[in-house]
């Protein structure tokens, strides 16, 4: 049998990878990342009022760049037999778009401005708006929400777009419809940016769009013009029908088969959120819950739509039919901030430095920071009286998701140090973290056993030995430091042809487990006690915000 390869592109939040990949034994043959040189000067954002912008010349460049990267030292033939490429994004990360589906950023007149950008996925700008969906859908004849845990977020679509109609005139006169970066960076590779028929992606529609079929598509159009008249008419400039990220979305175009050098037949797929994507590199089973552990976590949950399918779980990020694997109903979950929340500690620490000492210093300083903490943390001993902080530094995405919510910290005396700190910070994150399980539970989702991915989970056995022990749970780590990349690839061998379904990808092309953490049986119960103390604190925090 003729070998045949697929090109998994993996766009994170600071970069784009791409990885090639074998799709008979799952090899990888090249890989690449390019970062974001805008996004990496600070350009377009305000962290202060948690305004995050990249723009899509970030994205462009950075495609290319990681392609041509990831087939630099492959011979022509292998070149030749590559049949497919998928694309993951992170999300919800939507943009304004004219009526050839171009962002507004790439014209002369919105270069500059944020508004005609993609709005990152962290950027919790729309707060407000997000809280107005909700107010009405909770009143509406239909709650659109109820396929989204029952909360909207500002994290996601809807509320990205209305905020930028009333704050900017001009993008709200030359927008003509709006889209998901997953789904424009895919259309891009095909030639074919009409927003009015390009394949959405299932994914991104189901889960942040509050797309469903009871609904036939969207949310109707007299609840959109209730929401605000600002909205009239664009339900019918976006979409009425999705599609799984197993499907094509085309045949790559003349222009990008040349500017990558590969063959006019390549199959590009639909586009689907990172962790979804992840989640099928991980080799998701029913019942697994798979962490895709980064800036930030999503969680993935999946289950036969005919055993859970009549549930309706409160607080998650939504429950959709095929939006990791067809057939089963695909749940996310996961938090605003995990490996944000230890930059942010090691900046505080490093600024000072920063300014006092000069970039070497602290450069040379922020290299050696989380690991010394780590080391140092894990030689702690753990009490029930150790200080408790809740891990909302960027706000709560689940359970019950409430982005003007602030983390706190309680228990601190002239004896906590930076050590002691951190270690309550990595605490914080893992008793988030259990949150969102005993919630999957609670709702009656069992969960048969997790599975971590992504660049903490890779790195640190501090933070993972501690997750493990307060969510008294068994973790897995998967051997592919790249499983977003990889599910992204196994999605192409799909589309292509190549295997017919996703279990059968994941069968070939699936790289394993290469750690384990079992939980500390004589640490179980004294977390058990801390994280009651981390539940009080939040609850008062929550009502007294």
């Amino acid at each position: 049998m003729k070998q045949q390869f697929t090109l998994g592109v993996d766009f994170g939040t600071d970069s784009v990878r791409a990885l090639l990949v074998d799709t008979s034994n799952g090899q990888c043959l090249g890989t690449s990342v390019a970062y974001y040189s805008r996004w990496m000067n600070g350009m377009y954002c305000d962290s202060s009022i948690s305004q995050f912008r990249q723009h899509p010349l970030d994205y462009l460049e950075g495609i290319e760049s990681c392609i041509k990267g990831a087939l630099a030292s492959v011979s022509e033939e292998i070149k030749k037999n590559i049949v497919g490429i998928s694309i993951d994004t992170t999300g919800s990360t939507p943009v304004a778009v004219n009526e050839e589906g171009t962002p507004l950023a790439l014209l002369p007149e919105f270069a500059d401005n944020p508004n005609g950008m993609f709005i990152l996925w962290k950027d919790h700008t729309a707060n407000e708006e997000a809280e107005e969906i909700n107010y009405l859908a909770h009143r509406w004849d239909t709650d659109y929400t109820k396929y989204v845990g029952g909360i909207y977020s500002s994290e996601w679509f809807w509320a990205k777009i209305l905020h930028t109609l009333r704050v900017d005139e001009k993008v709200r006169e030359k927008a003509f419809s709006w889209v998901e970066h997953c789904d424009w960076i895919s259309a891009v590779l095909t030639g074919n940016t009409n927003p009015l028929t390009i394949k959405r992606s299932r994914c991104a529609a189901g889960h942040k769009a509050m797309w469903h079929e009871e609904f036939e598509g969207l949310p109707s159009e007299e609840f959109l013009i209730k929401l605000d008249p600002l909205l009239s008419g664009l339900r019918a400039r976006l979409f009425r029908n999705t599609y799984t990220s197993d499907e094509s979305m085309g045949k790559i175009s003349v222009e990008w088969a040349k500017k990558l050098g590969l063959s006019e037949n390549v199959v590009v797929g639909v586009g689907a959120f990172d962790c979804h994507m992840g989640a099928v590199g991980a080799e998701i089973e029913p019942y697994d819950f798979v962490r895709v552990m980064g800036t930030s976590t999503c969680d993935m949950l999946m289950a036969p739509n005919e055993e859970i399918g009549h549930l309706l779980i409160k607080g998650i990020c939504g429950q959709v039919d095929g939006s990791i694997i067809p057939g089963m109903l695909g749940m996310e979950a996961g938090q605003s901030a995990y490996g944000d929340y230890y930059a942010w500690f090691q900046k505080v620490i490093t600024e000072p430095v920063r300014e006092l000492l000069g970039e070497k210093a602290a450069d040379e300083l922020a290299q050696k920071l989380i690991p010394h903490l780590s080391e140092k943390a894990s030689q702690l001993p753990i009490t029930e009286n150790d200080p408790v902080a809740t891990d909302w530094i960027n706000g709560r995405r689940t359970p019950d998701a409430n982005h003007l919510l602030k983390a706190a910290f309680i228990g601190l005396n002239l004896g906590t140090d930076a050590v002691k700190f951190f270690k309550m910070i990595v605490e914080a994150t893992a008793f988030g973290s259990k949150a969102i399980v005993d919630r999957f539970i609670e709702e009656g989702v069992p969960i048969k056993q997790v599975i971590a991915i992504g660049g903490v989970a890779k790195k640190s056995t501090f933070v993972m030995q501690t997750l493990s022990d307060i969510l008294n749970m068994p973790i897995k780590v998967a051997s592919s430091d790249q499983a977003c990349a990889l599910g992204a690839a196994m999605n192409a061998s799909v589309a292509a042809g190549v295997h017919k379904n996703l279990f059968e990808a994941q069968k070939a092309m699936g790289s394993g487990f290469d750690a384990r953490y079992e939980p500390r049986s004589e640490y179980v119960e004294v977390y058990q006690k801390l994280y009651k103390k981390y539940q009080r604190l939040g609850k008062f925090i929550e009502n007294n915000a």
